[in-house]
């Protein structure tokens, strides 16, 4: 795999079971690369290792006044310099080629997982451990499998070159076999220290990532309450705490870093004073001096390549075992599906909860518990958090459908959708059936303010369209974004569309105007509204109540007010004590067995009808309205 043919066709099934056995799934699945790298860095490390012994030969032979084994060794010189030339160069094309498709691949893979997962992972995973993952950790883990085969081949190097020592020159050459795994092993016992620092280091990391994340998401937020001071605070404790971290960590780095200059140093200084005593004997020659000098001199810079690795394998090792945390989140339900690809079309049916909502229909969904029903949301567009009963379309389960058959067939926007930076052209294409035609999707979402919004903030465009959205849409307000989400989901004109809360942020005269809007635009399609709103309930065709986990009551709004106490409780938000006195008059006659008369009786049944007339009253209002805005 080259840089050019990325992405891959399939980045394949990690081994996420820990962060080492991911690490060696990478190396394996770059196994042909890894090869080449390792080659090109023997053919570099043996080139260098080769000049001290062409060194040796040209001073034996300026020593020996011997012309031609000087022109020898000039050439065999010649030779080394362009293999080391050569070698170095394609090593670090092959192992940059390494580093970017080992990054790639997990990125990827973090990419499919985010996509397979959806809104279940930021529930799973915090949003700053995944943007940590993506950015850095990638890195780190690419700089490892990258320098693995360097390590490789310059160990390999250092281990032919001890041999051939010994081979040319015995007596220094076992001070020098015998030194140099001294120089490989000596900074063993301070790795681990060393790896549990840049792990400490790593993790405050992390955590000031997520509170970084955090506060810039929410920053809006805390400007309306004045809480800048008190995150920015937050952020400077975990950020000094970052830089304590690092600066522990950098001393044990340094710290081995000096060791190993001082190690070959000390053998240096070994080999010298011994290779000298040698010469004065008369047991070796000069030129075997000057080679095993300038061999032990060459050494280092392969030995060099034992830190390296320590070091990366240090970083990479926390960041692996993160990524390999997120790649081993699964699912609630099979990806592949056990039926062909195909968009059923049908009443949707969840079984588990006896909710229907009829082929054709907008059907607004009541429930008292905004958690509950943005689990139910999930499970009617097949992303269940858990196993359970699949929710049925046209009689076929989502859960037999493959992924992206099923995601086709049911679109769910949830309660805080997520607007990506770039133009609004942009935001709008979408995979869509082509039947909804943007502006017409935008005018449905009643996005008329968040367009000329948009225009007044781009100084260089006119249109609408091209106007540039900021990251998640922060330069606009909850109510903009929530329009411009919901126009985003109209366009894409799904089978069905589901709904959470799509007009919490909206004022009560857009929102009934929105209601209008998407009931016209989504005509003859199934669309399902969770929302306690007044205005989109009345609007809907159907309205269906959950009481806990189960379908409590359907019917219209309006009826459903009437003749539905908790149903009420929910839509007119009545109050614990409302609902208490509520029940006492409703109950209260046959609880005291008839001692309540028929006069009082009368009057709560007349109060009851009274605050029932309120509400529809209110509702007639808003309608009288929005008909002189538009006469108007």
């Amino acid at each position: 795999m080259q840089i050019q043919h990325l992405p891959y066709p399939d980045p394949g099934v990690p081994d996420a079971r820990s962060g080492p056995r991911f690490l060696w799934w990478l190396f394996r699945n770059q196994l042909s690369g890894q090869l080449k790298s390792l080659a090109w860095g023997l053919l570099h490390f043996a080139s260098v290792a080769a000049l001290p012994f062409c060194v040796g030969v040209a001073v034996q032979a300026a020593v020996d006044r011997s012309g031609g084994r000087l022109a020898l060794a000039g050439g065999l010189l010649a030779l080394a310099c362009v293999g080391n030339a050569v070698g170095d160069t394609f090593l670090h094309r092959a192992a940059v080629t390494n580093w970017i498709t080992a990054a790639a691949r997990v990125q990827q893979l973090l990419g499919r997982k985010a996509a397979t997962l959806g809104s279940a992972l930021t529930r799973r995973v915090a949003a700053g451990e995944v943007v940590a993952v993506s950015t850095g950790d990638v890195e780190k883990i690419g700089w490892f499998v990258e320098a693995l085969s360097r390590f490789t081949a310059a160990a390999v190097t250092i281990v032919l070159v001890c041999v051939g020592l010994v081979v040319y020159q015995p007596a220094l050459g076992v001070v020098v076999a015998a030194g140099l795994p001294v120089l490989a092993i000596a900074v063993l016992p301070l790795l681990p220290r060393a790896t549990r620092r840049a792990d400490t280091q790593r993790e405050k990391a992390g955590r000031a990532t997520e509170l970084a994340s955090d506060t810039v998401a929410g920053l809006r937020v805390l400007r309306g309450i004045g809480g800048e001071e008190l995150f920015l605070d937050r952020y400077r404790r975990a950020s000094q705490e970052v830089r304590h971290a690092a600066v522990r960590s950098a001393r044990m780095w340094a710290l081995i870093a000096a060791i190993q200059v001082l190690l070959p140093g000390l053998l240096l200084i070994t080999v010298v004073w011994y290779g000298v005593h040698l010469a004065r004997d008369g047991r070796i020659a000069v030129g075997e001096l000057v080679t095993v000098y300038s061999s032990v001199m060459v050494l280092t810079y392969p030995l060099r390549h034992f830190e390296e690795i320590a070091m990366a394998y240090s970083f990479s090792r926390p960041s692996a075992k993160r990524a390999a945390r997120v790649l081993s989140l699964e699912r609630a339900t099979d990806t592949t599906g056990s039926r062909d690809a195909e968009t059923p079309t049908g009443d949707l049916y969840d079984p588990a909860t006896g909710l229907l909502a009829p082929t054709g229909l907008l059907t607004a969904v009541v429930c008292g518990d905004p958690d509950a029903a943005g689990r139910l949301a999930e499970r009617l567009g097949g992303h269940a958090a858990e196993q359970g009963t699949s929710v049925l379309l046209g009689g076929v389960p989502l859960d037999e459908l493959p992924l992206s058959s099923a995601r086709g067939a049911v679109l769910v926007q949830d309660k805080d959708p997520v607007l990506l930076s770039g133009t609004l052209r942009e935001l709008l294409d979408v995979p869509a059936s082509g039947a909804v035609d943007p502006r017409d999707a935008l005018d449905a979402a009643q996005c008329e303010d968040v367009l000329a919004a948009l225009v007044q903030g781009s100084l260089d465009t006119d249109d609408p369209m091209d106007a540039r959205i900021t990251e998640r849409g922060r330069s606009l307000s909850g109510g903009q974004r929530q329009r411009l989400a919901l126009a985003r989901s109209l366009v894409t004109d799904p089978e069905v569309l589901v709904l959470d809360e799509p007009t919490s942020a909206v004022d009560s005269h857009t929102e009934a105007r929105i209601a209008q809007g998407v009931r016209e635009l989504r005509a003859r399609r199934t669309t399902v509204v969770f929302t306690s709103s007044p205005l989109l309930l009345d609007r809907a065709d159907r309205v269906v109540f959950l009481d806990g986990d189960s379908v409590a009551a359907v019917g219209g709004h309006r009826e459903l007010v009437r003749t539905e106490p908790r149903y009420r409780a929910v839509v007119t938000r009545e109050t614990e004590d409302e609902a208490a006195l509520t029940k006492v008059l409703d109950e209260g006659g046959a609880a005291r067995d008839g001692d309540v008369s028929d006069k009082d009786g009368a009057l709560r049944d007349r109060d009851r009808a009274l605050r029932d007339d309120e509400v529809l009253h209110r509702l007639e209002e808003l309608e009288d309205l929005e008909e002189i805005e538009e006469t108007a």
